[in-house]
């Protein structure tokens, strides 16, 4: 009976001990279970850093709508993912902030690049090489973009950044002056010597005072020639430069040749404005601004006008230079590929793209997107008089555009070229020892 009795009280042992192990793990499965979903349930934010107001210095209405109308978009196609930003941070504002989110270690995970720094914040490591994304990333197209456009976000054949919009430059035509000297409008194949032929042929004194009163261009320099001209005046990797090319000469020559038109007057703004210039290039987004109303009623409002590509060089294409607005990843964020994502979503969707199309001052910079029919007709909504500027313009500047170069002293060396070329176009220095002598001082500066 004892042993009876031991045999009991043992079953019972095991019992509770079996009850105890499976009521211990049915309890630490549950809470592994109730972890695991608080886990699913946290929301990931991811950080975007943008600044108010147009890239382009324009007029802009709402500048947030583009970007909200994305975020929406990825939120919810991105299960608890929120994209948060700070709002109110103006352009001339936006660099300063930049970089103290960066000295604190709380860069965005995805920002607005500022002018000019593209090439330092990728050198310093702040922007993350996007060029494994873009390789194992099958829905993902280089070629969908123009090449201009792409190539700006990228340093020694390495994509930090991709372009959110661009901005070609094109050469406004005062139409109604043209027409009252009987002239035709330039077509998109027209090269230095038609713009020289013209400029003469308007160039002169209209009211019999003595004095020149109507004018070829204004604001078009030797940098617009060189581009049109075919030249490169730096290698790849910014170290040496090529001012002492023949073809800079030529091109030197020919704005020379093209400023005596103006026999000694300095042509402003102010005379473009009052219709009293024929030429001036200018950005695409002061076209889209000035082009419909009622801003056209704020200026320009006494000729009609419309552009036409840049004329082309000897050595060269009717080609000019595009601005592009970048954005790009931060290489510290924790979310690499969600930042991937969105960046897609700005840069790549096309519906983004297609809103840059109706809601901002830029150009997209997706293809597909400036050659569709919906483009034309935005071009030629409200446009005032006879004037229907035609697609293919447009998409020609941007299939032949140039980036500008983006190495770390670009700036200060182009500003120091341009105050040495003015001297040779003052006469204050001779052509052929000028430039050789400013290759060798921008090779010098360049190696500094």
């Amino acid at each position: 009976m004892e042993r009876e009795g031991r045999k009991q009280k043992n079953k019972q042992l095991a019992l509770g001990i079996v009850i105890f192990i499976t009521t211990s793990l049915l309890l630490l499965i549950g809470a592994t279970t109730i972890s695991q979903n608080q886990k699913d349930d946290k929301v990931t934010v991811l950080h975007f850093g943008m600044f108010a107001g147009s890239y382009w210095d324009v007029p802009t209405g709402n500048c947030y709508q583009v970007i909200d109308d994305a975020i929406q978009r990825f939120e919810e196609s991105h299960s608890n993912v929120k994209i948060e930003y700070v709002s109110g941070i103006l352009k001339d504002d936006y660099s300063e902030w930049l970089a103290e989110q960066v000295l604190l270690g709380k860069e965005p995970d995805v920002f607005m690049i500022p002018a000019g720094e593209f090439d330092m914040l990728a050198s310093v490591g702040v922007l993350k090489d996007l060029d494994d994304f873009i390789k194992k990333d099958s829905s993902f197209h280089e070629d969908a973009y123009y090449s201009a456009a792409y190539n700006y976000g990228s340093i020694r054949q390495r994509q930090y950044a991709l372009p959110y919009e661009t901005v070609p430059t094109l050469m406004f035509v005062n139409k109604t002056l043209l027409e009252k000297e009987g002239i035709a409008m330039p077509d998109t194949n027209w090269n230095w010597q038609d713009f020289l032929d013209i400029c003469r042929q308007v160039t002169k004194d209209t009211n019999g005072d003595g004095v020149t009163d109507q004018f070829g261009y204004y604001d078009y320099g030797w940098k617009n020639a060189v581009i049109s001209n075919g030249i490169r005046l730096f290698d790849d990797n910014g170290e040496n430069t090529f001012f002492g090319d023949e073809k800079v000469e030529a091109t030197v020559r020919f704005v020379k040749e093209l400023t005596d038109v103006n026999q000694g007057f300095t042509v402003t703004s102010k005379e473009f404005d009052e219709g009293k210039v024929a030429f001036r290039p200018l950005d695409f987004s002061e076209y889209k601004t000035y082009k419909p109303y009622p801003w056209r009623i704020k200026k320009y409002s006494n000729f009609e006008w419309d552009c036409v590509t840049m004329p082309a060089g000897p050595s060269g294409k009717n080609q000019s230079e595009v601005s592009t607005l970048l954005i790009g990843v931060g290489s510290r964020t924790n979310y690499e590929e969600l930042a991937w994502e969105f960046i897609k979503t700005l840069c790549y969707e096309e519906e983004t793209q297609k809103q840059i199309l109706k809601d901002s001052q830029g150009l997209p910079v997706i293809r597909e997107v400036v050659q569709s029919s919906e483009f034309q007709e935005l071009l030629q909504m409200d446009a005032p008089g006879t004037s229907k500027i035609n697609m293919s313009v447009i998409d020609q500047v941007m299939e032949e555009a140039v980036a500008t170069p983006n190495f770390r002293q670009y700036s200060s060396v182009m500003s120091e070229a341009d105050r040495e070329i003015s001297r040779i176009l003052n006469g204050e220095v001779s052509m052929d020892n000028g430039l050789l002598k400013l290759q060798r001082e921008m090779n010098s500066l360049l190696k500094q």
